[in-house]
């Protein structure tokens, strides 16, 4: 939000679900752990973090309305490097974009295995699954 905020870009909260996704993601590649504990779920419009949705729900799909003031943040180290660079590759997308690629992936996809595309859901994403996708999309590229 901080950084979104920073550099004047409105987020909304489908959006603010696809960063933290991919936080989550790059946070096990690179450097090993989670960023948090809660469960990320395959929900319809793509990965989502429950209690975050719920904090932001109100703006529905308008942009969310916070100030978060950079003193308030207390993210440090690898951590900080990490989101910001998590803003700087997915942060020019929109929504939709974001929604589009996280559907075309094997860990939300395995997740709504046997959903419908308009079906609820509160499937957990694996982090194993996560972590194995995207390590190896990593190799990938570092091969190039």
């Amino acid at each position: 939000m901080f950084l979104a905020n920073q550099d004047k870009k409105p987020i909304t909260n489908k959006k603010l679900q696809k960063l933290v996704y991919y936080a989550q993601v790059w946070s096990l590649v690179l450097n090993g752990k989670k960023l948090f504990n809660e469960p990320i779920e395959a929900w319809v419009h793509g990965p989502a973090v429950r209690s975050l949705y719920g904090q932001y729900k109100g703006f529905g799909f308008n942009p969310i309305q916070e100030d978060v003031k950079s003193d308030s943040i207390r993210i440090f180290g690898k951590e900080k490097i990490l989101l910001n660079e998590i803003w700087k590759v997915y942060g020019g997308f929109d929504a939709g974009y974001l929604e589009m690629l996280t559907h075309s992936e094997k860990p939300w996809q395995e997740a709504r295995e046997g959903l419908q595309s308009y079906e609820n859901s509160g499937n957990k994403i694996s982090l194993k699954t996560m972590k194995g996708y995207y390590s190896e999309k990593l190799e990938q590229i570092q091969k190039k």
